[in-house]
């Protein structure tokens, strides 16, 4: 008997968008700045490579975090390197420049932000495993050493990223990214919903949090 041949599947994921089409669905720059952003601000301590501090733009300006702290000797803006990855998304997040990690973390516990670091400890806990209510930050740290003790005693708890592998992390631009979608995920579950009249799906609803001055 010949070998049964696969059944034909169709797909439902449709065709892919051309470039255009995804410029038109974009906001402009001017309904983007009516936009809120997420209350959610992440800190990069002393972070060595400007590829992934440009990489760390770009996935927060995709992600809408509020704002990017840079601290100790983290490359920041304007440096070729960094644009090379962030491909102009220096140009959109808000960021900061801090001398030291942990006076940007304690700057933000003194005006109510949840303080989480991203790394392995005694006492982490998987990422999925904790919701934080906003306005929150999180912590990465250097890309061989990671977060400084320092900076570890002024976050309110530690998470970490499950691996199933034989490597005990990932590359910090990486984890940044997982992290940050996360949180988004977890915040936007949390919030309240409301149902429209006649509607039949559920929609989020996010009130705006103004970024902090310094």
């Amino acid at each position: 008997m010949g070998q049964t041949q696969p059944r034909a599947t169709i797909l439902a994921a449709g065709r892919k968008l051309s470039a255009a089409e995804l410029t038109r669905q974009r906001p402009t720059d001017d309904e983007l700045e009516e936009q809120p952003r997420l209350p959610i601000i992440a800190v990069l301590e002393n972070i060595r490579s400007m590829w992934n501090v440009g990489s760390m733009f770009r996935t927060a300006d995709a992600a809408r975090l509020e704002q990017l702290f840079l601290c100790g000797y983290t490359p920041h803006p304007p440096r070729r390197e960094i644009d090379k990855t962030a491909l102009g998304a220096t140009d959109y997040v808000p960021w900061q420049y801090w001398s030291a990690a942990p006076q940007a973390c304690r700057w933000l516990r003194e005006r109510g932000y949840k303080v989480l670091a991203l790394e392995h400890t005694n006492r982490s806990v998987e990422i999925a495993q904790v919701q934080w209510p906003a306005p929150m930050a999180f912590v990465v740290g250097n890309e061989v050493t990671g977060i400084s003790d320092e900076t570890l005693a002024e976050c309110h708890a530690a998470v970490e990223l499950p691996m199933a592998g034989r490597k005990e992390s990932l590359n910090v631009a990486v984890a940044f990214g997982v992290a940050a979608y996360t949180f988004r995920a977890q915040l936007d579950a949390m919030q309240p919903r409301i149902t429209e009249p006649g509607a039949d799906e559920l929609t989020g609803c996010r009130s705006e949090v103004a970024p902090p001055t310094a």
